[in-house]
């Protein structure tokens, strides 16, 4: 009988989403500098509103132009950044309120569990410190491993995402870009996370490559049950990696679905025109690319209601009037927010 319960328990947790984002919401303050104060005259509106769960063991892709608030999306997720506004649930533990209140069992268990390797690894290494410090710096701080067991564990992360073990005591400016992003993955998951933040984590390397990282990435992610947040403007990568993708534009989701489901039928003027730039390895294969005309709007004074309407072809008063919600349209789990979505299906 007891076993009954522990497997249905077993199957609850899986079916239960591991990370929970709840109308997430990041304003950033404006400030004017006079001689003798500072004068707040506006906020940007980095993330509004913003929502979304990702499974054990799921790859969520967050996909949008340059300054649409996905890194900070990610960064208010793991409480780097402090939050507006909104929840987020990790594991059933509120984040938000761990951290606030100053809940050090509780803040650092997540800081464990939830990890983030940065787009950059030119800047997310320290310089002055050896592979090996890198990595069993995480050792010191949560004190997870004996010290006596640190170099043995080193070294199997460096294998783990294909570096030998003499890589341990060099120093970063001794790698290549694609090396150094592997050992910032091995940091990220020298504390076993269970879910790990990947914030372009190949923008700044040659495609060859990429192609690497992303299979490493995928490999990990089998091996160790992970679940990410895959962050990214390059669309062909996200639907390499992710089970389902998350589009945002100036700071709010316009549209969810399942990977396939989104790339195949896309329902928003955005996602539609995204999708028109990927280039495709087809010469017999002709796309009409969609050019979409001005400039993003600013997310200080972002357009009222539908804020894609002063760019989209298909937008009529009502879209200039009242803000769509994020809906289900066509089959369950495709959430858009665009009243004209139907005419796409």
């Amino acid at each position: 009988m007891k076993a009954g319960l522990a497997e249905m328990q077993a199957a609850t947790d899986l079916n239960r989403p591991i990370l929970e984002v709840k109308s997430l919401v990041k304003y950033f303050d404006v400030l004017e500098r006079g001689i003798f104060r500072k004068k707040t005259v506006g906020e940007v509106h980095a993330v509004d509103n913003v929502s979304f769960d990702i499974f054990r063991g799921e790859t969520l892709g967050l996909v949008g132009e340059s300054g649409c608030g996905k890194t900070t999306t990610g960064k208010v997720v793991l409480y780097l950044e402090r939050p507006s506004s909104g929840s987020v649930l990790f594991d059933g533990i509120d984040v938000f309120e761990a951290f606030a209140n100053g809940h050090q069992i509780e803040s650092k268990g997540l800081r464990r569990n939830m990890q983030m390797v940065f787009q950059n690894p030119y800047n997310s290494l320290d310089p002055r410190m050896t592979v090996y410090d890198i990595i069993s710096e995480a050792f010191t701080i949560h004190k997870n491993i004996p010290k006596n067991e640190w170099k043995d564990r080193v070294y199997e992360l460096l294998r783990m995402v294909n570096l030998e073990e003499y890589h341990a005591e060099r120093y970063p400016h001794e790698f290549s870009g694609g090396q150094r992003q592997r050992i910032a993955i091995a940091r990220a998951l020298a504390v076993d996370p269970k879910f790990v933040i990947l914030d372009e984590p190949v923008s700044s390397l040659d495609v060859s490559i990429r192609a690497q990282i992303l299979n490493l990435l995928i490999d990990l992610q089998k091996q160790k049950h992970l679940s990410y947040l895959y962050i990214s403007h390059d669309l062909s990568s996200v639907r390499q990696i992710s089970q389902r993708v998350a589009v945002m534009y100036l700071g709010e989701i316009v549209e969810l679905a399942a990977s396939e489901q989104l790339f195949d039928k896309p329902l928003h003027p955005y996602t539609q025109a995204l999708i028109s730039a990927v280039p495709v390895p087809d010469i017999n294969h002709k796309t009409t690319r969609i050019i979409l005309p001005g400039e993003v709007p600013s997310p200080i004074n972002p357009p009222q209601a539908c804020r894609f309407h002063p760019r989209c072809a298909h937008a009529t008063d009502i879209c200039r009037q009242v803000a769509p919600k994020v809906e289900d349209r066509l089959v369950k789990g495709h959430f858009v927010a665009c009243y004209h979505a139907d005419k796409f299906i």
